[in-house]
């Protein structure tokens, strides 16, 4: 494909790359209203909370462990070669997962749908800078970042409306059909590109923090779904876990092309910066993991309404994102950050005020008020992370930001899921005191199980409804609070440590014309438009 016809067709290229790029993203949100129904013995799979969590999990950990290799692949072999195998892949495993028969099976093919997001994601980026001049491309890479926010919002209501009508399965089924036409499209319209010189990929590292993540989260979900933290099977993998990614560390310091650099974390204000980005979406993941369960199963919402009553959160980010930036080029990303991370505290703290009959416009006040301190914080810190850099290192730090964001929602959907099973086990235990050792072992596993017994029992089983959904608020005003105390803390490290106003630019910066970027390039570029706070909700 010519240079002249790429230049005709570039707009309609966009259109092609945003296509694949909304079935991920709308499949990261999407499954947030879906975990009840996912849950039920009938008419879903019964799965527990902690297999739940890996569900979710299993696709984060995949994605942020693959995303910075694949993206080295992609320069290496071929960006369109490989966003066509990764929109193919993610297809196939979206239909794995809508005809999942158990919560094992459901747990692989979220994994392998985590592959194929990993092997698409940074195409995306690439194949833009490659396609649009310096001129045209932050206005690209603008109507890229708002399909990915359009994808976040619509993502719970489009679950909840395919809830309403068809079984749990739509909600990976309609990943299929869209998968297909964006490979089909991308191969007839997307022109190919590499860049053979790029670095080489860190297989080792791969697999260690792969291995690492996923022992340290095992061993977490582990503890919250057993009657005891002090035991073998919960602390050996946490122990592992740890070791592992110590050792991680201590390999990627030293080889010359790591996954992930760890060597930047020397510098104090990119870790209070990457740590700001870790606990914001460290608060998200939480409270859209067990808000679709008080909304469904305490408050009695339908999957729809369940998904409308999450727009708040997707229009307050929306709407302090774009401010985001004036608010740090007039106070310093210090004093926008902090303030970002302490709003977002006490909105978290404001879900402990929750209860069983609280109107719900207070939720949907929350909502917003979180989304907007995370529109406020997120291009901030990502701001700060680019101010401390030098612009050879931008792209290093851009990796950063995208696997912080990830791992955050994986331990934070681990550990307050963890913590919120540990606290409603023990509220409810006195009114199981008298059901039968199996079934008060299953009825306290979650909401969802209390629930089903209670409905298996019939009449009797009535009299443990009110009770579960007192523990369950209970244990959710816990986990909040504990969220809070972190998102404070993060504010009062990012007021010590995160830079203060950006420094000035002493010398005119000129981007010269590039037919062929690496991946890392890509993020950065897009890290200093701002752009990409939210893109990687996780559910």
């Amino acid at each position: 494909m010519d240079s002249q016809t790429i230049y005709r067709r570039r707009w309609v290229i966009l259109s092609v790359l945003i296509v694949g790029l909304l079935a991920i993203v709308i499949d990261n949100t999407v499954l947030n209203v879906a975990v009840k129904t996912i849950a039920e013995p009938h008419g879903g799979l019964g799965a527990s909370q902690s297999q739940l969590e890996w569900a979710i999990n299993s696709y984060t950990l995949v994605f942020a462990g693959l995303l910075f290799t694949f993206g080295v692949i992609g320069d290496k072999v071929g960006r369109k070669r490989m966003l066509m195998i990764g929109l193919a892949l993610f297809g196939i495993a979206s239909l794995l997962s809508a005809y999942s028969r158990t919560p094992e099976q459901l747990i692989f093919a979220r994994a392998a749908m985590g592959l194929g997001g990993a092997a698409v994601m940074p195409q995306t980026l690439s194949i833009i800078s490659n396609v649009f001049d310096p001129a045209e491309r932050p206005r690209a890479i603008g109507l890229w970042a708002m399909a990915v926010g359009l994808g976040v919002a619509t993502g719970p209501v489009l679950g909840g409306l395919l809830l309403d009508h068809f079984w749990w399965g739509s909600v990976f089924l309609i990943n299929v059909p869209v998968t297909i036409i964006g490979a089909v499209l991308a191969a007839i319209l997307v022109p190919e590109s590499r860049n053979r010189e790029a670095g080489g990929i860190d297989y080792v590292g791969v697999l260690l923090s792969i291995a690492g993540l996923v022992l340290l989260v095992y061993g977490i979900v582990q503890g919250g779904d057993s009657a005891s933290w002090l035991h073998l099977g919960v602390l050996g993998p946490i122990v592992g876990g740890l070791a592992i990614l110590a050792f991680f560390a201590w390999y990627e310091a030293r080889i010359k092309h790591p996954s992930l650099d760890v060597r930047l974390f020397r510098d104090r204000r990119l870790s209070a910066s990457i740590g700001a980005i870790a606990l914001v979406f460290f608060g998200m993941g939480g409270v859209f993991f067990f808000t679709a369960f008080y909304l469904q199963n305490v408050r009695g919402y339908s999957p729809l309404a369940a998904g409308l009553l999450t727009v708040p959160f997707a229009v307050g980010q929306l709407l302090a994102s774009p401010r985001s930036a004036g608010l740090v080029q007039r106070y310093g990303a210090k004093a926008t950050g902090a303030t970002g991370l302490l709003v977002m505290a006490a909105a978290l703290a404001g879900y402990a005020t929750l209860g069983t009959a609280t109107p719900i416009w207070v939720l949907g006040v929350l909502f917003a008020i979180q989304g907007a301190a995370i529109g406020i914080a997120m291009p901030a810190a990502t701001a700060a992370v680019m101010d401390v850099l030098p612009r050879e290192r931008a792209g290093a730090g851009s990796a950063l930001t995208n696997v912080a964001r990830q791992v955050a929602v994986a331990l934070s959907v681990a550990i307050l899921g963890s913590v919120l099973a540990e606290f409603y086990r023990n509220s409810l235990s006195p009114s199981l005191a008298g059901l039968p050792a199996a079934a008060r072992s299953a009825a306290s596993s979650s909401i969802t199980a209390t629930q089903a017994v209670a409905q298996h029992l019939g009449p009797a089983g009535r009299s443990l409804l009110a009770p579960a959904n007192t523990a369950f608020v209970q244990s959710m005003h816990v986990t909040t609070l504990i969220a809070a105390l972190l998102a404070m803390a993060g504010g009062f490290v990012v007021l010590r440590w995160m830079p203060g106003r950006p420094r000035p630019v002493t010398e005119p910066v000129t981007e010269p014309v590039a037919e062929d970027r690496s991946y890392e390039a890509e993020l950065a570029i897009l890290e200093e438009q701002h752009v990409l706070e939210g893109s990687e909700r996780e559910g």
